[in-house]
């Protein structure tokens, strides 16, 4: 048998069956199965995420904006440990992000010091130029706000959008020659450019969300990041 990808079912002590392995991401998810917390779909998105972000931004401080969970920033202090902390924020700490945490850190317990959450408004968020802000799924026009925070600051900024609000949403024109969705996104990639930022789109399987474009950008004065 084999999971699907796209379920927003929880996983819980029943799913640890399917990850038998010693690899990381099989322990990872173990662990994360006993806290019985987390949508099997955002594991999988967060970690496809995870995996591109990992090549490129490898020792910044990271921001995760709308974080939810929290589980970005996580999954990124463990798989690289040159990033010295992530700050997590969002208007309200859910139970999960405890429960997470308290899953993972009898085994990674750098977690403890290094995962931070606060809550707090995305436009009150202060970004330093040094920092990766991210934000995986933040509906609608706050992933525009994400962009926002990051130009301001000038730091490197990675989104996967969700949840177009297409009346709210700046298309930039573009709706006339391309769907709706793809042309806000389309005009997101144009803004980080015309702000002279290196950009880079991507996408996640989509068997795991049809919102599966990442888009990721840094200032081009910065130089090129590793890969």
């Amino acid at each position: 048998m084999q999971l699907d990808r796209h379920s927003r079912n929880r996983l819980n002590r029943f799913s640890i069956r399917f990850f038998p392995g010693e690899t990381l991401f099989d322990r990872l998810v173990r662990a994360i199965c006993r806290a019985e917390c987390l949508p099997r779909k955002e594991l999988f998105e967060t970690w496809e995420v995870v995996r591109r972000l990992r090549k490129r931004f490898r020792d910044r401080p990271v921001v995760e904006l709308a974080a939810g969970h929290g589980l970005l920033s996580m999954l990124l202090i463990l798989l690289e440990n040159g990033i010295p902390d992530a700050r997590c924020f969002d208007i309200s700490k859910p139970q999960s992000h405890d429960k997470l945490m308290a899953a993972l850190t009898p085994e990674w317990p750098r977690l403890e010091s290094r995962v931070i959450y606060e809550e707090l408004k995305i436009e009150d968020v202060e970004l330093t130029p040094d920092a990766l802000a991210v934000s995986v799924h933040a509906c609608g026009v706050l992933t525009d706000q994400v962009i926002d925070r990051a130009l301001k600051a000038r730091s490197a900024v990675a989104v996967l959008p969700c949840c177009h609000s297409l009346a709210r949403c700046d298309d930039a024109g573009l709706s006339g020659w391309m769907e709706g969705t793809l042309a806000v996104d389309a005009a997101r990639a144009a803004r980080l450019h015309g702000a002279g930022y290196k950009v880079i789109t991507t996408t996640i399987p989509k068997d795991i969300t049809p919102r599966n474009r990442l888009l990721m950008g840094w200032p081009a004065q910065a130089g090129p990041l590793r890969y």
